[in-house]
């Protein structure tokens, strides 16, 4: 598929986009183009069908739309009803669906397809519905240009590890590193890429790092986008200081001695790297962070698997219960939209709890009234 092809390489190459989110969106786009496959239509008229395509993509489990290389023969049964659970919640159809029409803005935007697509994509709309602070201070009306096919997504709040199953999981680690590995989502909100992306030269651990050529006081990382030969990848472009506390000041020494103790450890640059199975030394992959988790979440007996995604967002929603404020989480977090922090601002049920609890009733109320 050309058109897919040059896209893909845009958005990984031109753009620097990350090789995670290339991967997400060539998902996407080929889900659509197996849709279209299965109706026997070529891609452009599909764009004027998305109505159709999200139906499909709400209705249809994972096989639907493949051709059977045995008859010939393409499976594209819808099964709807309220018996049948939705195969895609609205989150997963929109990501999809930005995926399409980015697809579709390219290869317009290249020339290798009709201009008539993007009127079928996107519509004029006023700014009313945007956020106060992306209206401008002059709040004079203004025009841009708004997906025609959006689903709503319901407000579910944060998917976070509760402080429990952050315990519980340090608890069940295996070795100071594990431990570390926690405690950095957890309380510092690295993304499981940045975590390994990290190198020795990028934790400065002094009260004063000004001899290392760094101005930034107390012990911090420094997480920074770079190629990393396991595959770590920073989402975000900025570079950005991330403070550490004390506690994981102390795992950071703790991990130190333990790796001083693996000799094959001391020629690498990176941070975490395999310390107790084969090949020893070399940088630990993303993906092992994940299976770390999930083991140490079997080993603790949580009723449910963690992941460190939501070792991110309780780093994140504490902060929030701490009184921060938009901007620091959004620039602890990485995240290049204040938008992606607000999701963090909703308050912590308990809180909520004990605002209510702290009205008095109404005979406190009328006693006061009375003295």
């Amino acid at each position: 598929m050309p058109e897919a092809d040059a896209f893909l390489r845009h958005l990984r190459l031109g753009r620097d986009g990350s090789e995670l989110t290339t991967r997400s969106y060539a998902g996407g786009i080929a889900l659509f183009l197996r849709w279209c496959l299965a109706k026997g239509q070529h891609w452009h008229a599909g764009v004027g069908e998305l109505g159709l395509f999200i139906i499909w993509l709400r209705h249809t489990g994972a096989q639907a739309g493949v051709v059977n290389a045995g008859d010939g023969e393409r499976t594209a049964v819808v099964l709807a009803g309220p018996c049948h659970r939705p195969a895609r919640g609205a989150r997963r159809i929109n990501t999809v669906l930005t995926a399409v029409r980015g697809f579709v803005v390219h290869a317009v935007t290249s020339g290798d397809s009709p201009g008539r697509l993007l009127p079928l994509i996107y519509e004029l709309a006023d700014d009313r519905d945007l956020p106060g602070q992306a209206r401008g201070e002059d709040r004079a009306m203004a025009w841009r240009m708004r997906a025609r096919h959006r689903l709503h997504e319901t407000d579910a709040g944060v998917d976070r590890a509760s402080d429990a199953e952050i315990v519980a999981l340090i608890a069940a680690c295996l070795s100071a590193r594990d431990r570390l590995i926690v405690l950095l989502m957890a309380r510092a909100g690295l993304r499981r890429g940045e975590l390994c992306g990290l190198r020795r030269s990028d934790a400065h651990m002094l009260a004063d790092s000004t001899l290392l050529g760094c101005p930034v006081p107390r012990a911090h990382l420094h997480v920074l986008r770079r190629e990393n030969m396991n595959g770590a990848w920073a989402k975000s472009r900025r570079t950005r200081v991330v403070p550490l506390d004390s506690l994981a000041v102390q795992a950071v020494d703790a991990y130190v001695f333990e790796r001083l103790a693996v000799a094959e450890a001391g020629g690498s640059d990176f941070l975490l790297v395999n310390l107790f199975r084969a090949p020893i030394g070399v940088p630990m992959p993303p993906g092992a962070v994940n299976a770390l988790i999930t083991a140490a979440g079997q080993r603790a007996g949580l009723r449910r698997q963690v992941t460190p995604h939501q070792l991110r967002h309780a780093f994140g929603s504490n902060l929030a219960d701490a009184g921060g404020t938009l901007d620091e989480i959004a620039a602890l977090l990485g995240h290049a939209s204040m938008s992606s922090s607000q999701v963090y601002l909703h308050p912590d049920p308990a809180r909520l709890r004990e605002a209510v609890e702290r009205v008095p009733g109404p005979r406190a109320t009328q006693a006061g009234e009375n003295r």
